[in-house]
């Protein structure tokens, strides 16, 4: 497999400028692994900071020779400082922010011999990430599955790129999940990509088998963009940002009704409780992005990378031909 050289990937010691997003309940030890070793960045998903499911995830991580890891929620870090420390007491090599103030974190971050990157949706937040201390910013537009604002990656990326200039990488997330998207990217100003819908329908992803056939059998036009989810979860977001998620039987429930889920009774919130652990999945939630029409399959994460490095290197070479469009008659 042919190394894909970046700025990401100098800084990051890394071989391909490929990055695992770090999804809550997905993204785990196996799935981070297995990015890793193909020469990628593999970040665990810690989320929303269940201790146990860290210690379980992160401990595997240890002895991985490969760079590697962790994604943390800072808003949920900033009610319980000690997943920070949990998270450094394994050596991850990246600490990957998002959703908060990384001014309250760099530092620690840094004190415990990890870079840190953090992800960004508007130039005021590449700004505050950047006088933060930030060694990475990660881009995302909101073509993205899961949390994000409103802008899309494609103006975003190159506006965030006139700001920050050479000062750190970028990492371009949201509505990527082939080749063209990666060599889009890497045009538009990103040293690198992350991906998450792409590698949810991966072999080493925690979700269940049934989940999988679920994501590969939907379409973008099946996803709805909502903060139910988080309601019933009891989880405090920000009001700014909403979820892109597949709709199911509670979307089309609750969808439009956030006031009336807030004043819900407790059944309902006992209920889902009680779906996610049955796994039923017209009650759960499954998180995906704009690319669910580009993804259709589920491959071992290693051809995942291997198939992303081909075709952008196929890309970005047969491009050059474009530059001789004045030769043709």
């Amino acid at each position: 497999m042919a190394d894909l050289n970046t700025r990401l990937t100098q800084s990051l010691n890394i071989h391909n400028p490929i990055v695992l997003a770090p999804m809550g309940g997905a993204s785990g030890a196996k799935l981070a692994t297995a990015v890793s070793r193909a020469g990628g960045l593999g970040l665990v998903g810690a989320s929303y900071g269940d201790e146990q499911w860290m210690r379980t995830e992160l401990e595997p991580m240890r002895d991985l020779k490969q760079t590697w890891g962790v994604g943390l929620v800072m808003f949920t870090v900033a009610r319980n400082l000690a997943l920070l420390d949990l998270a450094l007491d394994y050596g991850p090599d990246v600490v990957a922010l998002s959703f908060g103030n990384p001014a309250d974190f760099i530092p620690t971050i840094h004190r415990g011999g990890a870079k840190a990157i953090v992800q960004i949706h508007e130039l005021d937040q590449a700004r505050a990430a950047l006088d933060a201390g930030a060694d990475a910013l990660i881009v995302q537009g909101a073509e993205a599955g899961g949390h994000s604002l409103r802008r899309g990656l494609l103006p975003l990326l190159p506006a965030v790129q006139d700001l920050v200039g050479d000062k750190v990488p970028l990492i371009a997330a949201g509505g990527i999940a082939d080749g063209r998207g990666v060599a889009a990217a890497l045009v538009l100003g990103a040293d690198g990509v992350m991906l998450g819908t792409r590698f949810l329908a991966s072999d080493e992803a925690l979700p269940s088998a049934a989940f999988k056939q679920r994501l590969i059998q939907s379409a973008t036009a099946d996803t709805v963009r909502t903060r139910i989810f988080d309601q019933v979860r009891g989880i405090e977001w920000p009001e700014q940002y909403s979820g892109r998620a597949i709709a199911n039987r509670f979307s089309q429930t609750w969808l439009g009704r956030d006031d009336a889920l807030r004043e819900a009774p407790d059944s309902v919130r006992q209920d889902y409780a009680k779906a996610v652990l049955a796994d039923d999945l017209e009650q759960r939630v499954i998180w995906a992005g704009e690319v669910l029409d580009l993804v259709g399959d589920i491959k071992p994460a290693r051809q995942i990378v291997e198939d992303l490095l081909k075709e952008t290197t196929h890309i970005l070479r047969n491009s050059q031909r474009l530059l001789a469009f004045d030769k043709i008659a």
